[in-house]
């Protein structure tokens, strides 16, 4: 029954592979609960994601200290619709404080909601919210608001630009009304001139449309957008900035340099996938080129495998990293959001840094996260034959964080990659964690029930590529315990290793 798999989460260490084909030692396995207060009428609500207390939700910055999060949210509802700017402030980007709702409908430029936007620091320090609202025409325009108080490092009171909006749809520059949306942070270019990118399509056509600007306040459209793509549909909440070379620390948006290459994240509305590129771009001519071999389509590289959707980088200039935030939004039907009376989670934050390789970029929830670690439990290494399950007692919150490591051998014995498997979300759901392999699958069954006839599957296979190993780590849902699990945190992705394969953390 699925009440007992919240009350009380077993976990287990599983290796489904066939008998005697597989050996492997699990080893400095350390679980540890999250200490997190969750009410007891609401039992499938996150404990340690930054979620309100209720209603529906969908840029973070850094301020005097202080981090912002600013966000869509609904204050009348666990639907889409009447959409503020709701706003929380943390010092360390795990516990949040809420405030009053920093941006909401009051002028013609956004009468009908304020979407989706992006924070820009001004010389000085100054914050400026760059955001999409809804004109009385339905007509979607871009619009300014600035701090009414810089004192105040809670910035709790917002004021409008008399000139809004900024950026809107005309004849002249045939923008589609209806798909242009989500400005991006600004960057100032080499002459000066702040520029900004808004997402956009023209039919299949999705766009990223540049305007530029000497003051923030008066724009003007590029001749052309930063960068395009056929048949890719709607480009929502793009997401545009470097990444150094060498190294893992953040750099300013508006680097451009030899030491840096340049990433281009798209949402897809087709999909809703955050898709993204790594490439060069030539800020004189504007122009944005992804490296030879990228996909700019729904089968290119993605932040997450996951539902994960609409998310967005800053620089955090507390601890020189670039921080990226994303919206989760579950499998639940919209009578079941109403009757839980919220709906939508924040996942953790995550520092991302370019790969050594050039070619990826490498993420890893940030190193606060770990403060809520709390009621350490151990498992000593233990050896794990095909088909074993092995119980890690002790765990019994809802909500843990894991750190495990495998030491395999026998990696002759790995199945042969197929080339035509280049699809890794296709390729969890064709072999699942009750289908059979060489060298897998073997991790973790979370949320389980005593008799696991209900669980949740976080699995890794091992195949043998050419002249590398190629590791699948995959979530399977088809036994969650109820529907609201089906977000779960950890979802399908491929990590490609030239060598030899390695599960610590980067």
């Amino acid at each position: 029954m699925a009440e007992s798999c919240i009350v009380g989460l077993f976990l287990f260490i599983v290796v489904l592979a066939s008998h005697g084909i597989v050996e492997l030692e699990a080893s400095h396995q350390v679980y540890r609960n999250l200490q997190t207060v969750q009410s007891t009428n609401q039992p499938y609500r996150t404990g340690y994601h930054f979620q309100p207390p209720k209603n529906w939700i969908n840029g973070l910055m850094v301020y005097k200290g202080l981090y912002h999060l600013f966000y869509q949210y609904n204050p009348q509802g666990a639907v889409w619709g009447h959409i503020v700017w709701a706003h929380s402030t943390s010092k360390d980007l795990v516990n949040w404080t809420p405030h009053e709702p920093a941006i909401f409908p009051s002028q013609p430029g956004d009468i009908n909601g304020c979407w989706s936007g992006s924070a820009t620091i001004l010389p000085g320090g100054k914050p400026a919210m760059l955001y999409t609202g809804i004109d009385p025409k339905h007509s979607q325009v871009q619009n300014l608001a600035v701090p009414k108080n810089l004192s105040d490092p809670f910035l709790r009171e917002w004021v409008k630009s008399p000139k809004n909006p900024l950026m809107q749809p005309t004849a002249q520059n045939q923008i589609n009304a209806s798909s242009f949306r989500d400005p991006t942070t600004a960057w100032l270019g080499p002459d000066k001139k702040w520029r900004v990118l808004i997402g956009s399509k023209i039919n299949r056509q999705g766009l990223a449309i540049l305007f530029k600007s000497k003051d923030f306040v008066n724009w003007v459209q590029a001749p052309t957008p930063l960068r395009s793509a056929q048949g890719t549909g709607m480009w929502e909440c793009p997401d545009f900035y470097p990444v150094q070379l060498r190294g893992r620390n953040g750099v300013d948006t508006s680097l451009n340099a030899p030491s840096v290459k340049h990433v281009l994240k798209v949402s897809l509305d087709d999909t809703k996938h955050d898709v993204y590129t790594i490439g060069q771009y030539d800020s004189t001519r504007d122009v944005y080129v992804p490296d030879k071999g990228s996909v700019e389509n729904d089968s290119g590289l993605r932040y997450d495998y996951g539902k994960y959707y609409a998310s967005k980088t800053f620089l955090d200039s507390i601890k020189n990293r670039r921080v990226l935030c994303g919206w989760l939004n579950e499998s639940s039907s919209v009578a079941d959001d109403i009757k839980k009376g919220w709906a939508g989670v924040h996942a953790i934050p995550r520092q991302i840094w370019l790969d050594k390789s050039g070619k990826q970029l490498i993420q890893w929830p940030v190193v606060e996260i770990e403060k809520l670690r709390a009621n350490h439990v151990s498992l000593p290494s233990k050896l794990l034959k095909g088909g074993s399950v092995v119980e890690v007692s002790g765990v019994t919150a809802s909500q843990a964080d894991v750190d495990i490591s495998f030491e395999i051998s026998g990696f002759e014995k790995a199945q042969v990659l197929n080339p035509s498997w280049t699809n890794p979300q296709l390729l969890c759901s064709q072999k699942g964690a009750s289908a059979k392999g060489n060298l897998g699958p073997f991790g973790l069954l979370a949320l389980a029930s005593k008799g696991l006839s209900e669980y949740t599957a976080v699995f890794f296979r091992i195949f043998k590529g050419q002249n590398r190993y190629v590791v699948l780590m995959c979530s399977d849902q088809s036994r969650s315990p109820i529907p609201h699990l089906k977000p779960f945190s950890i979802s399908s992705q491929r990590l490609d290793l030239l060598v030899s394969v390695s599960t610590d953390p980067p």
